[in-house]
């Protein structure tokens, strides 16, 4: 058999049985894919084009809601808060998660640690909503009996426009830091340990391992955690449903709030998803930014 039609695929090699098993499997995803996200992807799209109130039939209405978004106010100042929450939340989340996850991998492995460690992950979002609200509750919230104790004046942690957005992304580091050590840690168990014992060997103290070994080498889960994590952050919608709705003073009206708002409680259907469309237009290039600049084809290892 030469070499160019070893190259070849048989066609028989698609009508197989393992494939025909392995379609099976997938085929539940699939059609759940197309009929959960794909379609009403589409229809988003097009009823971005249409004015529509919900009740009555769209209107078809061209680009008039892509115009109009760039210059709605209100548009580019949830675009601000949402920027604003993100920058609140990722960092800080990021450089806790490593050091948790460095810590476990230093000190402990076991398998109890990591499970309560990811525990208010697996609370659902309004849960750790409600759970929060009456953790900062101004008056009766431990958070505030506590300072009270230390003669610190209570703080309207949600209440107030320059707190609220800073105590949102706190509420969901807590939930989520746990997720991210445990992805980190993870990553940190690809590492060949002959690296560490090699630069040990030659001198190197834990913290230049950690910044020319450990760092460099979790640059593939650092990706990861990365644009996954921003994706969700850009996304937030449930903490702020449950504790601000958006408040006080549009302090926390974030753009999913804002689509919400729009298409829910204004009736404004097709600029809700015109704002829909341009958040993920967002994700897209910020994601491919990030992909560019950590370099996320390549790999040290």
């Amino acid at each position: 058999m030469t070499a160019h039609s070893s190259s070849k695929v048989s066609p028989a090699r698609w009508l197989n049985n393992e494939t025909w098993v392995a379609w099976i499997f997938i085929l539940p995803s699939f059609v759940g894919f197309l009929l959960f996200y794909a379609i009403p992807a589409v229809r988003g799209l097009f009823i971005s084009f249409t004015n529509w109130d919900l009740l009555t039939e769209p209107a078809y209405v061209g680009l008039a809601n892509y115009g109009d978004l760039l210059q709605d106010k209100e548009f580019w100042n949830s675009l601000r808060v949402t920027i604003a929450y993100v920058l609140w939340n990722i960092p800080p989340q990021t450089i806790l998660g490593i050091g948790i996850a460095v810590m476990m991998d230093r000190l402990t492995r076991s398998s109890v640690v990591r499970g309560i460690i990811l525990l208010p992950w697996l609370m659902p979002n309004v849960v750790v909503g409600l759970l929060w609200l009456w953790l900062l509750d101004p008056s009766l919230g431990i958070v505030n009996v506590a300072l009270g104790w230390l003669g610190i004046p209570a703080v309207p942690f949600l209440g107030s426009r320059e707190y609220a957005i800073a105590s949102i992304a706190g509420i969901n580091i807590w939930r989520h830091v746990g997720y991210t050590a445990i992805l980190i840690f993870a990553g940190l168990q690809t590492i060949p340990r002959q690296v560490y014992e090699a630069a040990s060997i030659d001198g190197a103290s834990e913290w230049n391992m950690f910044w020319r070994i450990t760092l460099p080498l979790l640059r593939p889960v650092l990706v990861f955690v990365l644009v996954t994590s921003i994706i969700g952050s850009f996304q937030i919608f449930d903490t702020v449903a449950v504790t601000t709705k958006g408040g006080p003073a549009n302090a926390t009206e974030v753009i999913t709030w804002l689509i919400y708002e729009q298409g829910f409680e204004r009736f404004n259907m097709g600029f809700a998803t015109t704002i829909a469309i341009a958040l993920f237009l967002i994700l897209i290039a910020v994601s491919l930014i990030q992909l560019r600049i950590m370099r996320a084809d390549e790999s040290d290892l």
